[in-house]
């Protein structure tokens, strides 16, 4: 194993010139990737005149919205200049875009549980999920889960990112079953009912929607969503406020999404900025749930301060509009996608919510590329990894109706603290493993494993 360098940037100067002409633009290296995808993201072409003074910094804005395709291993830019003139060179090395992935997993609560049943085997999900990455060359994603056994689920999305141009495409079927659901919350945890004999949550779902998209940092999605929910009579009869006292609900949702994304690296952002804002309304089609709109909303900024530290800080929050009161199923708040770290075994129902989330970060091991000697594949011969050593400190608070908060859940409606210090490691396809230990404001310290970067 050896080092080799990072994505670096060569500059290659006209002297005596203040304006450069871009003569040609050129890509290598791009075999399955179309060159008008990797174009659009560009903010210049052929016949620009560009500021030679700033022409470093461009090139380099440039590079990083090529890379934050998240379709290559390394992005290289270089550029030839001659009177006047220049040729911009990028040079791509493209990664593996096909991952299938074996599905296995125990229908139980732990392994002990599972060994002691009789017919364990037939308690078992199995199955594979398969992505497909860059579909077609055009960065279009395809992906599809075909799991058997204990819990079943059918599905295909299909998902065009768009262009300047013309807007993309997503398009979606599920189709899912479970013998087990978490049907309440008590002591501010999730109750999972297990049915031994037929199946105790069917859902049905179809969505298509419309991409806008300027470049890689700019994005707006259109979605509507069909969805058939069902519980079985032993879920209504252990929480008849799961569905408003309903035990089958049709509904369609409709979301309008606008993010901007303007952080140096989308794996692991060190620099620079992120917003979302998400607009959405839930339409019951006969049923006893009232319908409501959501607002949610996401601010975040990471900050390079001296020394060779890294600050990150995130606010977040969500809002359901409506004055009556919701279903169990459509009032969820903390401790599902959204976390305070330290907290990990509860979650908070209510209807609204707000998060607050820093980090401070150093870099025990700078980002690098090693080359492995054990295969000469180029998808996998080169290593990226880096190492940070992390602390944190996370906020959070949910506002519930007094139907929630009460003797059974103590969290709604309190002040969520926790702070903590963890291991980053950031490698292959954008891979990023937290080890993390955390002491929340109840006293309770734990250690964590995550699969994403926290904020």
């Amino acid at each position: 194993m050896r080092r080799s360098p990072i994505d670096s940037l060569v500059r290659v100067y006209c002297p005596s010139y203040t304006r450069l002409r871009v003569s040609s633009v050129v890509f290598v290296g791009n075999e399955v990737t179309k060159e008008r995808i990797l174009r659009a993201e560009l903010d210049f072409r052929e016949g620009d005149t560009l500021a030679a003074a700033a022409l470093p910094a461009r090139l380099e804005a440039n590079r990083r919205r090529l890379l934050n395709l998240q379709l290559f291993h390394s992005v290289l830019v270089q550029t030839v200049c001659r009177d006047g003139e220049i040729t911009v060179l990028f040079s791509l090395q493209e990664r593996w875009y096909t991952f299938p992935i074996p599905i296995f997993s125990l229908a139980d609560r732990n392994i002990r549980s599972w060994l002691d049943r009789p017919d364990r085997w037939r308690r078992v999900d199995y199955g594979v999920h398969v992505v497909r990455n860059n579909f077609r060359g055009r960065n279009e994603q395809l992906r599809g889960n075909l799991q058997l056994g204990f819990n079943q689920k059918y599905e295909v999305f299909f998902e065009n990112p768009g262009t300047r141009q013309r807007p993309g495409l997503a398009l979606g079927a599920s189709f899912a079953r479970s013998r087990a659901l978490d049907y309440r919350t008590v002591q501010d945890q999730l109750l999972t009912y297990r049915s031994e004999s037929g199946f105790a949550f069917h859902h049905t779902y179809f969505v298509a929607g419309l991409r806008w998209r300027n470049t890689v940092q700019r994005r707006t999605a259109l979605d509507v969503a069909w969805r058939q929910d069902q519980i079985s009579d032993s879920i209504q009869i252990g929480n008849p406020g799961y569905f408003s006292g309903d035990q089958q609900r049709r509904y369609v949702d409709v979301a309008l999404t606008r993010i901007i994304n303007r952080r140096n690296n989308f794996a692991y952002p060190l620099s620079g900025r992120f917003a979302q804002v998400t607009l959405s309304q839930r339409l019951f089609l006969h049923s006893a749930s009232p319908s409501y709109a959501t607002l949610y909303a996401r601010y975040t900024r990471y900050v390079p301060l001296p020394h060779k530290l890294y600050y990150s800080a995130g606010l977040e929050g969500q809002t359901r509009l409506t004055n009556r009161r919701l279903a169990y199923a459509d009032s969820r708040a903390l401790g599902y996608a959204a976390l305070v770290r330290g907290y990990d075994r509860y979650v908070v129902d209510g209807q609204h919510y707000v998060l607050l989330q820093q980090g401070l970060s150093y870099p025990l091991l700078p980002a690098r590329q090693l080359q492995l000697d054990a295969t000469s594949n180029p998808k996998f011969s080169t290593l990226p990894l880096a190492i940070y050593l992390n602390t944190f400190a996370d906020m959070g608070y949910v506002a519930a109706p007094a139907s929630l908060a009460d003797a059974n859940n103590q969290l709604p409606n309190q002040f969520l603290l926790a702070a903590g210090i963890g291991l980053h490691l950031v490698t292959y396809y954008d891979r990023v493993f937290a080890v993390e230990y955390a002491l929340n404001a109840l006293g309770e310290t734990g250690i964590y494993i995550r699969t994403a970067f926290p904020i």
